[in-house]
């Protein structure tokens, strides 16, 4: 047996096998190193491609969620633009003379416009708390008019300060010469002098924030919503100024065919509307009741009246009676009257803030309203609620500050396109004072984020499977 040199030692015949099958072995020649490199490059290639082809249809896919999402938002405008044509009809229909519409009367929950749907975002007219928005218009009426309210109605609004109801005055008044005006004048602040246009408006007041005037609801849904902090942990949205002040509310002093209501300080007029409504006999027991005798044996001086309440009292006539001639006569010659608190639908707070009034005189008369709707035919029900003697019937009859009428109304219209995409969100304020449907105002509010609550949330988020 052959012997390895290196060894010394017998070689394994396998190992020469081994070494004649490597020496036999053909060589790699260029041609093979060639395909090598081209598999290679091929690979790269394809590779390169497919990351293309992903990254396109990636950005495809994104264009295309892109563009779908343009689709609803343009189907919620149009669809907030038909909520406001249906509230002008709806308002046409069933809110002549100063009529509120009834929630029964009209749709303001996930109505449809072709593939989108409208929400009208209201307040709860039983005052519980809840945690979802309630949907219905809002009677800009049974707001306090921050044009017309005094000192003491203003300040009785929640977390207002002194200085800003002096400010609010200062804003508003013609001359200046209030004690706001003296405080600020050397801060560089300048009042506008003029009428508040809108309560949007109240941003540009000395003083104003936005805890101020919006208070812990930032959306302005009327609800406490996850995303906003519950200073007082009462759990429960405690509202700013925004929620209690209007600047629109105006009521005409006259028929809706323009013919003048009755003035109760015209005799003649009334005693002709007495008769018609309630014979001779009774006419003539409640015009006796009208005028004063300063001395015996002088001829009795007719009563002036500055309000309606003040008329009623004076008159002796039942609530019932007077339902009957309210809608007809007018203590006042002017062709509007502006700043009535709409007693059948304010708030407590508003109800609070009236001359007389207090928190607790306010929820008696939301409970009255509770218990005895079929009452409310006007103003006469707070007498019936707090009899003729109540101190606070008392001071409301001092000033023409209440009213069973609203002519302003406001549609807070949320919208979703198709699949509950493309989020809108517009206020409208509507005006019927003039005789027929005007839009007075209009604000885009989606900037401030959902405001339709956690079920619709949820709801449109079941239909986005796209």
């Amino acid at each position: 047996m052959p012997t390895s040199p290196r060894l010394g030692r017998a070689a394994s015949p396998f190992a020469a096998e081994k070494r004649r099958a490597r020496d036999c072995a053909p060589y790699p020649t260029a041609t093979t190193s060639r395909r090598g490199s081209v598999l290679v490059i091929v690979l790269w290639i394809a590779f390169g491609l497919v990351t293309v082809a992903l990254y396109f249809a990636d950005a495809m896919s994104s264009e295309l969620r892109a563009s779908s999402n343009r689709v609803a938002g343009l189907a919620a405008d149009q669809a907030i633009d038909g909520a406001a044509r249906y509230v002008s009809s709806i308002l046409c229909a069933f809110a002549t003379n100063g009529v509120v519409p009834d929630l029964t009367q009209y749709k303001a929950s996930a109505v449809p416009v072709g593939d989108a749907h409208f929400w009208i975002i209201g307040r709860d007219p039983s005052g519980v708390a809840s945690t979802e928005p309630c949907f219905a218009l809002i009677d800009e009426g049974s707001k306090l008019n921050v044009n017309h309210a005094n000192t003491n109605e203003l300040a009785a609004l929640p977390n207002i300060t002194a200085d800003f109801v002096q400010a609010i005055l200062d804003w508003h008044s013609s001359t200046g010469a209030t004690l706001a005006a003296v405080n600020y004048a050397p801060l560089n602040y300048a009042s506008k002098h003029a009428a508040f246009e809108t309560v949007d408006e109240l941003r540009l007041v000395y003083g104003a924030t936005i805890a101020l005037l919006a208070g812990e609801d930032v959306n302005r849904n009327g609800v406490l919503d996850a995303n906003e902090t519950d200073a007082n942990h009462n759990g429960v949205v405690d509202p700013g100024l925004f929620e209690y002040l209007t600047a629109f509310s105006r009521e005409p002093n006259l028929h809706s065919d323009g013919t003048a209501f009755t003035n109760v300080n015209n005799r003649a007029q009334l005693a002709t509307l007495l008769r018609t409504t309630f014979g001779a006999a009774r006419a003539n027991q409640i015009l006796a009741r009208l005028s004063r005798r300063t001395n015996a044996g002088r001829a009795a001086t007719p009563i002036v009246f500055s309000n309606l309440l003040q008329f009623y009292l004076q008159s002796g006539m039942t609530s019932a009676e007077f339902a009957q001639i309210a809608n007809a006569i007018t203590a006042s010659s002017a062709t509007y009257i502006s700043g009535r608190v709409n007693i059948n639908t304010a708030n407590a707070v508003v109800l609070a803030c009236l001359p007389g009034m207090d928190p607790g005189t306010a929820q008696l008369l939301i409970r009255y309203r509770q218990q005895n709707p079929g009452n409310l035919t006007s103003i006469a029900w707070i007498v019936d609620a707090l009899g003729s003697g109540s101190s606070v019937v008392q001071a409301l009859a001092q000033g023409d500050y209440i009213t069973m009428s609203s002519y302003q109304f406001t549609a807070d219209i949320a919208a979703l396109g198709p699949y509950g995409r493309g989020y809108r969100r517009t206020k409208f304020i509507f005006d019927l004072s003039a005789g027929t449907v005007q839009v007075v105002y209009r604000q885009d509010l989606s900037r401030l984020g959902w405001a339709l609550g956690s079920k619709v949330r949820t709801a449109s988020l079941a239909k986005d499977t796209r």
